[in-house]
This record gives structure tokens, C-alpha cells and sequence, in this order.
């Protein structure tokens, strides 16, 4: 019997706590995820290339991990061509796990230490790509999981336990066979709990590059749309590269028919974007990640124009602007005709977008709130926007959906080619249930807005089309509350009712005082 989701869920997160508590006072706070993810990516390729090998033998049966060494190396320069790399049979997870033992030991004949294993099992991996087509998808993958780390410990001996506690832990992760076999996205999710483990730090050193999982699949079920497949899918701003991986799980990656393009400024980030792809299957072969400030140094200039671009950029960072005269004559940015202010990248970003966006294609982007209607260089920028009929949708998202920030972002859905002159509003700010102390977007609350966005249909309270004219006479602002009325849940009281009933309260009160006072005047007559 299959496991079910939610039970892979609660196990993927008794384990994580379970390794938190026992590296706690050594790897602290944010950094432990480099070494979570590190170890489930390490178990992931290597049951990945069994499974890929065996189906290659066309037995079942076959296990890759029985093989000596000597008998493997045959296979090596096939392997390294079909999936980018290269584990010996002794260097898999599986028997690494096997070899060590609480000490940290492994039971080999020249007793290395663990850390010692891993530092020749990690630099083998990547160096398997030197000199093939497929050494900048595994260049530094590792770099982050340092198993000599004085975060893991003092001493050899205390690195060790703790390098056993991974691996061990990670190992016994129940996926329903192998990993690949797993009803979650085991990667996004322990992501996603991490976060919420360390809400703090993420919100300075992750939440600018980490967009929950619910909003990236509204974003990229705007950006598909209607459509079975797209050709190229982008995002400028990639991070871990969990939004370009929805179009992999809603259309199936076969249909990204050329792939999935991004680009990312942290190091760090770009290596878990890169992991997060070969965990969800995707060969190096169907990615294009580099690593370079987007807005300076854009690297996909041979690649451009895309079909769908999802993006989560940060908000309101600096930028060059017109402090470089270079800029003025970017014809991602020159358009305009005017820069968007160096104190505040959002539409520098922006214009990046419908810059490299195919004539057909559709962008969904997440967006700081005052985006929509700040003046200056960016109304200036709005109006070009809406003036040249790119705008296709605004939606307005509920507060405290990310991690690190609890304000009510939104989004911004772009067109080059649209067939009215219009613009759909969306008021989706109740448009969540409460869960882990943040607001999530329900899967009936993503169908709606999504539903909405595509068929561009109008609700009451909750979408408007307003034509373009309109928008331009009311400053190009593009705040979702300027034009869908809000629902007024205060009860209405009738006046002339509640007038009758207080009229007849007052008349009987006047009857009341009457009868008693004949009562009392009766009382007094027999006394007397």
C-alpha cells in the first residue's frame, strides 16, 4: 500500500527535528539546511542513477550497488553522457550508510572517518563532469556541505557523530522505495519547514529568495494559462528554483519542450536551485542556470524570448539606475524612456521581464504593494505599461503569506499581446486559510484566482475589468482596492423600524409607570 502524502510529510519533519535536536549548539539556525539538503540531495542522485542504470540493463532487478568498482568504471563515460555524472558503486549513499557506525568510522580496511569519505565521495561526483558538456551543472554543487566544518564540530570525532546523525536519519526516510518513488516534493518541503523552523534568519538571509509553494503554482498556472505546453520557462530571479519546477509538475517537464532558464546573484541559492533540479529529475541537458546580478549582467541574452516568466524579485533593493548612463540605452529598460529609481529595483526588473517576453507568452510577477501606485519614475513606467496594453492583471494577495514579511504583496500579469484593452483586478486578500502561524493559499483559493485570471471573468467583490482609459485618468494606478469595491459586511439597520420600536418601547415603558402607580395609589388608599 502506497504512503500517503501527508504521512511522508510528518515523517520528512519528525526527522528534520529529530537532526535539529541533536546537532543543536553546533549548526545553528540557517545554515543547518545546507547540510538537510545537501544529504537528501547525495541519497537522491545516487538512487536516481541505480533506478536509471537498471532500466538501462532492462532488469528490475539489477543493483548497480553490488557492483565492484573495477566492473563499474566500464559504464562510466555513458553514464556521464546520458545523466551528467558519475557515483562508483562504494560511493553511494546506500553503502556509505552501511559503512559507518556510531563513531563515525567507517568499516573499511584503511579506516577513514565519514568526513573523510564524503570529501572524496562529493569531489568524485563532480569531478565525473570535468571536461563534459556537463560541468557547469555540477560545478560547486557541494561547495556548501563542508564536512570538515567547525560548525559540526571541535574535533573530528564530534564532526563525525554529527555527520552520522545526517546520514543515518536521512537514510531511514521512508519514500515508498526509493526517492524518487515520493508522493511530496520532499526538496521543496523541508524547504518550506526549514523556513518555518527558522522564520527569524529567513527572513534576512532566505525570504527574498524563497516564494511558498502555493504561489508558485498560482503564478505558474497564470503564466500557462490555457496551454498544454510551453517552449521555455524563465525567471530572473530564481532562488532555489521552486517556481520554475511548477511548470515541471503541472505540465510535466516533457512539455517544457526547451527547458527551464534562471538566473541567480547568491551562491548559495544558485547551488540549491541547481540541486533542486537534478532532485526533480531534470537532466542537466534541460536547464540553464547561471549565477550574476540579473539587472548588470543578464546571461541568457541567446536564449530570449520566453514563453512563460514567473518571478518572485526582491523588493525594493538598489539598483544602478540612472547612475549608470549605460541603462538608458538597455533596450531592456529604454522603452520607458525613464529608469526606475536607483533606491528601488522593482521596475527595473519589471521592464527585464517584458523585455524578454515572447510575443505570446504571459508573465506573472510577485510584487512589493507599492509598485502600484508610488509616483515619480515608477508612475511614469506604470503609464507606459498600461498605455502600450502589457497590463493584463493585477492581483492583490492576502498579508503574511512569506516567510520573513507579513505584508499583502501582489501580483503583476503581463502580456505583449492582448485581445481588449482592459485590465482584470483581483481582490484575493481574503482569499487564505490560517496554517503554521502564516496564511496559506488554499488549493480552492488558488482555482478561483487562477480561474478568474484566465477566463477573465468579473465577480462581485472580487474582480473588475476596467479599460485602460480609466486606469490612465486615475494616474496608472494599479492598486487593486482603487477600483474592486469591498464587500460591506456591517449589518443594515433600518431607520424608520428601529424609530417605530423604540416609539412603541417608550409607549409601553409610559403604560408600565401608569399601572403601577394606580397599584401603588391603591396600596395607599387601604392603609390610610
Amino acid at each position: 500500500m502506497p504512503i500517503q502524502p501527508e504521512q511522508q510529510r510528518s515523517e520528512l519533519h519528525k526527522t528534520i527535528w529529530s537532526i535539529a535536536d541533536d546537532l543543536r549548539g553546533s549548526v545553528d539556525g540557517w545554515d543547518f539546511k545546507q547540510y538537510i539538503l545537501g544529504t537528501l540531495f547525495y541519497r537522491f542522485i545516487s538512487e536516481n542513477l541505480c533506478t536509471y542504470l537498471a532500466e538501462q540493463e532492462g532488469d528490475p532487478a539489477f543493483d548497480y550497488a553490488t557492483l565492484p568498482d573495477d566492473q563499474a568504471e566500464y559504464g562510466r563515460e555513458e553514464t556521464v553522457k546520458e545523466k551528467g555524472f558519475f557515483i562508483l558503486p562504494s560511493e553511494l549513499f546506500s553503502r556509505v550508510l552501511e559503512t559507518v557506525d556510531k563513531n563515525g568510522m567507517a568499516a573499511e580496511e584503511e579506516g577513514d572517518d565519514l568526513n573523510e569519505i564524503l570529501v572524496r565521495v562529493f569531489a568524485n561526483i563532480e569531478g565525473s563532469a570535468v571536461g563534459t558538456d556537463s560541468e557547469d551543472a555540477l560545478k560547486g554543487l557541494f561547495a556548501d556541505f563542508d564536512p570538515n566544518s567547525p560548525k559540526l564540530g571541535n574535533t573530528v570525532i564530534e564532526r563525525n557523530k554529527k555527520l552520522v546523525t545526517l546520514i543515518t536519519k536521512i537514510g531511514s526516510l521512508n519514500f515508498g522505495g526509493t526517492f524518487q518513488d515520493n508522493s511530496i516534493d520532499a526538496f521543496g518541503d523541508a524547504y518550506e519547514f526549514l523556513m518555518t523552523m527558522y522564520a527569524s534568519n529567513a527572513g534576512k538571509s532566505g525570504g527574498e529568495f524563497f516564494t511558498p509553494q502555493e504561489v508558485g503554482e498560482l503564478l505558474a498556472r497564470i503564466a500557462i494559462g490555457n496551454r498544454s505546453s510551453v517552449n521555455k520557462v524563465y525567471d530572473p530571479c530564481c532562488g532555489s528554483g521552486g517556481l520554475l519546477l511548477k511548470f515541471a509538475k503541472i505540465l510535466g517537464a516533457n512539455n517544457v519542450r526547451s527547458g527551464f532558464f534562471g538566473q541567480e546573484i547568491n551562491l548559495t541559492t544558485y547551488n540549491l536551485a541547481r540541486i533542486n533540479m537534478f532532485l526533480h529529475d531534470i537532466n542537466f541537458d534541460r536547464f540553464n542556470l547561471a549565477r550574476e546580478d540579473t539587472l548588470k549582467a543578464p546571461a541568457h541574452w541567446d536564449d530570449e524570448p520566453f514563453d512563460a516568466i514567473v518571478s518572485n524579485p526582491p523588493y525594493s533593493i538598489k539598483w544602478e539606475g540612472k547612475n549608470n548612463p549605460l541603462n538608458i540605452n538597455d533596450p531592456r529598460f529604454s522603452p520607458a524612456g525613464v529608469l526606475a529609481p536607483p533606491s528601488k529595483a522593482d521596475l527595473a526588473f519589471t521592464m527585464h521581464m517584458l523585455s524578454w517576453l515572447s510575443t505570446e507568452g504571459t508573465a506573472a510577477i510577485v510584487e512589493f504593494p507599492g509598485v502600484l501606485y508610488r509616483g515619480g519614475a515608477e508612475g511614469k513606467i506604470r503609464e507606459y505599461l498600461v498605455r502600450n496594453n502589457f497590463v493584463e492583471a493585477v492581483i492583490q494577495l492576502p498579508a503574511d503569506l512569506f516567510f520573513g514579511t507579513s505584508i499583502a504583496t501582489c501580483v503583476l500579469v503581463l502580456k505583449r499581446s492582448k485581445a481588449t484593452s482592459d485590465i482584470l483586478f483581483v481582490d484575493a486578500s481574503n482569499e487564505f486559510k490560517r496554517a503554521d502561524a502564516k496564511n496559506k493559499l488554499a488549493q480552492a483559493n488558488i482555482d478561483r484566482i487562477a480561474e478568474a485570471v484566465v477566463k477573465r471573468t468579473e465577480g462581485e467583490h472580487f474582480s473588475v475589468l476596467v479599460s485602460n482609459d480609466n486606469v490612465l485618468a486615475n494616474d496608472a494606478n494599479l492598486s487593486v482596492s482603487s477600483y474592486v469595491e469591498k464587500l460591506d459586511d456591517r449589518e443594515e439597520i433600518d431607520i424608520a423600524a428601529l424609530n417605530a420600536e423604540i416609539a412603541r418601547i417608550v409607549a409601553r415603558e409610559q403604560e408600565l409607570r401608569e399601572q403601577i402607580d394606580a397599584i401603588v395609589a391603591d396600596l395607599e388608599g387601604e392603609a390610610q
